[in-house]
């Protein structure tokens, strides 16, 4: 019987070596890896398995895994800027996207948060995806078909997301990684299902701000919030225990809001009304 844990013949994984150095390479049998601490026969790593070690023809370790979608996302071929890990975890939560969710998203990139969106989805949710520029498509589909094989429940629309907004049936989710994510506040409630969340991804303040703003402004829109995420690893071995001198700090900003239905008299801006216990006063 074969072993479902080892590595196989046409399989990506990742060869790391010991001084944390990544290297992502699909198994062939009879090639090779080469890099500046020698030389692996693929051979070697077929049928063992992962998380198994191996040596360099310098003698040097390797371990091979099998890539997490986080690895992945860091170590793919990109068409445009990846959102990093950290971020994505958060997306993922503060969008509350579950199995069985529908969800719309727009600017595609390499395809990093449409992965993140699928796997979260499942087999019964559905991901519709607007992007512009058709390389960065067809980029992100092949790091997706690579990544994931080939999924049924995503569907890609090459085109400005407010050109099909009027067409497309109503959405549990909202994910936007646009520089202009404000210009969509007003048609959104369209589509967006009441108690509904929208989540845009930005880079700088400025374009947060305008995006809350345009929010506020809007009664379809209450519980908004802005925030970053920042990681940073420490080092610890033995009595060295310090935090990395670089870290992954400032990415991009994240503004989520839900969708309510407005009342009519209330005088109250929706968003800012409702304080959480450790905030002060």
């Amino acid at each position: 019987m074969k072993d479902a844990t080892a590595l196989q013949d046409g399989e990506q994984i990742l060869l790391i070596d010991q001084r944390g150095k990544r290297h992502l390479i699909f198994l062939r049998k009879s090639e090779t890896f080469h890099s500046d601490r020698g030389w692996v026969p693929h051979d070697a790593i077929i049928g063992q398995p992962e998380g198994s070690w191996v040596r360099s023809s310098m003698g040097l370790r390797y371990i091979a895994v099998r890539p997490t979608l986080a690895e992945y996302v860091l170590e793919m071929p990109r068409g445009a800027q990846v959102i990093y890990p950290k971020d994505l975890a958060v997306i993922l939560f503060w969008a509350d996207i579950y199995p069985g969710c529908r969800v719309l998203e727009a600017g595609m990139g390499s395809g990093a948060l449409t992965m993140a969106l699928l796997r979260a989805v499942g087999p019964d949710g559905r991901v519709i995806t607007y992007e512009q520029r058709d390389e960065f498509a067809r980029r992100a589909l092949a790091n997706i078909h690579t990544r994931m094989g080939e999924v049924t429940n995503l569907m890609v629309r090459l085109r400005p997301v407010e050109d099909g907004l009027s067409d497309e049936d109503p959405v549990d989710r909202v994910v936007l990684d646009l520089p202009e994510p404000w210009r969509l506040t007003s048609e959104l409630p369209k589509i967006l299902r009441p108690g509904g969340i929208f989540l845009s991804y930005v880079p700088t303040i400025i374009q947060s701000h305008q995006t809350s703003e345009a929010l506020r402004r809007d009664r379809h829109w209450a519980l908004v919030e802005t925030f970053e995420t920042l990681f940073r690893p420490w080092n610890i071995e033995g009595q060295s225990v310090r935090p990395f001198h670089r870290m992954v700090a400032h990415t991009g900003f994240i503004t989520v809001a839900r969708r309510v239905a407005p009342e009519e008299h209330d005088a109250t801006p929706p968003g800012g009304v409702i304080r959480r216990e450790d905030e002060e006063e």
